[in-house]
C-alpha cells in the first residue's frame, strides 16, 4: 500500500486542505492519505497553535467517513520539534510492508532544502507537489507535480474570524465548525 503524508499544524484543519487531500488521494496512484498533525513546525511560531490533540480532533471529524483518507497523531510521540526525516524513518521502520510518500505545496517545496536531512528525503521518498499560485517550481528530485483545485483560506484567517465572532461556516466543515465553537476555540 502507497500512503501519502499530508504534513500540516492544522490549525483548524479547513476544507482547502480537504480538497488538496482528497484530489490526491483519488487522482494519484496513492492508496491512502493521512493527514499528519505536526505538534510544532520546527520553521514556523508556535504561539498561536492550539493544543495538539484538539487539532488532532478536528482533523479527525473533518475526515469522519472518508475511507482514504485519515487523521494521523504520529508525531505526538516522536522527539520535538518533529522533523520529516524522523517521522518518515519511524513510520518507514514501524510499517515495513507499506510504501509512504511526501504531499506538499509548491510554497513548501521551494524551502525543501532547510529541511534536515532533505537530500536523503528527496532521494528515498517519493514527493507529491501541488501547485500554489506564487510559487512555480521546476521538475526536480523526481518529484510529482500535481495541478489540485484549490481554495484561497487559510487558517489565520479562519481563526481572526472566530476570535471577531464572524461566521466561518462552508470554510470549515460542518462539524468542525460546531466543535470549534462549543469548545471556544480561537476566542
Amino acid at each position: 500500500m502507497k500512503i501519502g503524508l499530508y504534513f500540516g499544524s492544522f490549525n483548524p484543519i479547513h476544507t482547502g486542505h480537504l480538497i488538496i487531500a482528497n484530489h490526491v488521494a483519488y487522482n494519484t496512484d496513492l492508496d491512502k492519505v493521512w493527514l499528519v498533525v505536526s505538534p510544532h513546525n520546527p520553521l514556523k511560531s508556535s504561539s498561536s497553535l492550539l493544543n495538539e490533540h484538539h487539532r488532532f480532533h478536528l482533523v479527525e471529524l473533518a475526515v469522519e467517513g472518508e475511507s482514504r483518507l485519515r487523521a494521523s497523531n504520529i508525531e505526538f510521540s516522536l522527539p520535538r520539534p518533529s522533523y520529516t526525516v524522523d517521522t518518515l524513518a519511524y513510520l518507514s521502520e514501524k510499517f515495513p510492508t507499506q510504501e509512504f510518500a511526501i504531499i506538499m505545496g509548491s510554497d513548501s517545496f521551494q524551502n525543501i532544502s532547510r529541511w534536515k536531512n532533505y537530500m536523503h528525503i528527496v532521494q528515498h521518498y517519493p514527493i507529491y507537489v501541488y501547485r500554489r499560485p506564487g510559487h512555480e517550481i521546476e521538475p526536480m528530485y523526481g518529484v510529482k507535480i500535481l495541478d489540485a483545485p484549490l481554495l484561497d483560506i487559510s487558517s489565520t484567517v479562519i481563526r481572526q474570524h472566530v476570535k471577531d465572532g464572524k461566521s466561518i461556516k462552508y470554510l470549515v466543515p460542518d462539524n468542525v465548525q460546531q466543535y470549534i465553537l462549543e469548545n471556544g476555540y480561537y476566542r
